[in-house]
């Protein structure tokens, strides 16, 4: 069977988020550096970076029902302009205090255009390809913050506001982008058909599919957006004792992913959603759960890619699994708003508790206990039904 083209919108949409993600990475190297140079010491500089993920996951059932009351285009537009203000305050901060508040409003944007994009994806992606078009997003944002925090270092080199007003900036474009070319989308049911309620969250709790990826969702958050990124550079300066290593393995986690995304969705798309989730969760217990064993810059950057490889196979087939759930018919930004928080809240607990674990036991141990929370995420996808509309063959439960 010949499958539809990725439709234009959402290639306005992935090169949008290629544009944001760039962004994001020209200030993530040097937001630490610039909270400290208001005089405060490293705990409060991890505070600015943490405040944008907090107000995210605090406003996150906000930003849903602004997506059920205003629809997902003028969200997604506000919530970019909402940040772009925000990176452009934080550039002229004069206090702690400013910078904190300034950085952590940014967080609110960021959860409004995160859901609303979610929420366009579903309705714009055509059922049958699903999975690529959800990889073609991810690909889009995992390239773009792999070039942004290369960018952001030469940019530092002018002085540390500046990756934020250029960060402004390429908001801005997106927006301006994301307002004109989506404006004729169809989003909303014609005259002749009957708009149906949005989605609730309870409707939704009675696919098992969705429990499962609540549970897969934060042990992803955990995984790898919370501990690979905050702790694993950790352990690489640590075991290597130089800085460079952090940046080696982080960069080589993303080849994996950008790698294994060129056909993940398109598996997602034939031999279902539930095999890819399980195999991506498989792959990142393995993956991260044996790193804090590895001794060697070899076996550090070989597992570094294979924990890659987990998050690329398990990202799309998710995404797809919750549009398949919403369907392209109705809002359902409620439903993917209370995924991105159980995301988030994974994102925010892991390096915390992790941390406290690698100071007490060490690093084996707590990668040891990351690679039990990505298995025990898996336990829920072994009985929950398969979504992808041409092979619904497991019962709803």
């Amino acid at each position: 069977m010949t499958r539809p083209a990725i439709p234009t919108e959402i290639k306005v949409l992935v090169a949008a988020a290629f544009v944001i993600a760039v962004g994001f990475g020209l200030v993530s190297p040097v937001l630490p550096a610039y909270a400290r140079s208001f005089d405060v010491g490293v705990a409060a500089a991890s505070v600015v970076v943490s405040a944008f993920a907090f107000f995210r996951l605090v406003f996150a059932p906000a930003g849903g029902a602004l997506v059920v009351k205003l629809g997902e285009r003028p969200v997604y537009v506000a919530g970019l302009v909402i940040v772009a203000l925000s990176s452009l305050a934080t550039a002229f901060a004069q206090s702690y205090v400013q910078l904190l508040v300034v950085r952590g409003l940014g967080g609110v944007g960021s959860t409004m255009f995160t859901v609303s994009a979610m929420s366009l994806v579903v309705r714009l992606a055509p059922p049958s390809i699903r999975g690529r078009c959800t990889s073609a997003y991810a690909t889009a944002f995992l390239l773009g913050g792999m070039l942004g925090p290369v960018l952001g270092g030469l940019l530092a080199e002018f002085g540390l506001r500046v990756p934020f007003v250029v960060y402004a900036v390429a908001l801005f474009i997106a927006a301006l982008v994301v307002a004109i070319w989506l404006r004729g989308a169809r989003l909303r049911p014609g005259q002749e058909q009957t708009e149906q309620l949005p989605m609730r969250v309870r409707e939704a709790w009675h696919s098992s599919a969705f429990r499962a990826a609540l549970v897969s969702g934060f042990a992803n958050g955990w995984s790898n957006f919370g501990v690979r990124v905050g702790v694993l550079p950790q352990l690489a300066v640590a075991v290597h004792d130089d800085t460079w290593v952090a940046g080696a393995a982080l960069a080589a986690a993303s080849v994996g992913t950008a790698a294994t995304l060129q056909f993940s969705g398109r598996w997602a798309d034939s031999v279902g959603r539930r095999p890819l989730v399980l195999a991506g969760l498989l792959v990142t217990a393995i993956g991260l759960g044996l790193i804090g064993l590895s001794n060697g810059l070899v076996v550090l950057l070989a597992l570094s890619v294979f924990s890659g490889i987990g998050g690329g196979l398990l990202n799309p087939a998710q995404q797809a699994t919750l549009a398949d759930i919403v369907g392209s018919d109705r809002s359902g930004s409620k439903v993917l708003a209370t995924f991105q928080m159980a995301q988030d809240t994974g994102a925010i607990l892991g390096p915390i508790l992790i941390g406290l674990v690698a100071d007490n036991f060490g690093f084996a141990w707590a990668f040891g206990v990351t690679g039990v929370v990505a298995l025990a995420a898996m336990l829920p996808w072994l009985t929950a039904e398969e979504t992808m509309p041409e092979m619904e063959m497991a019962p709803r439960r």
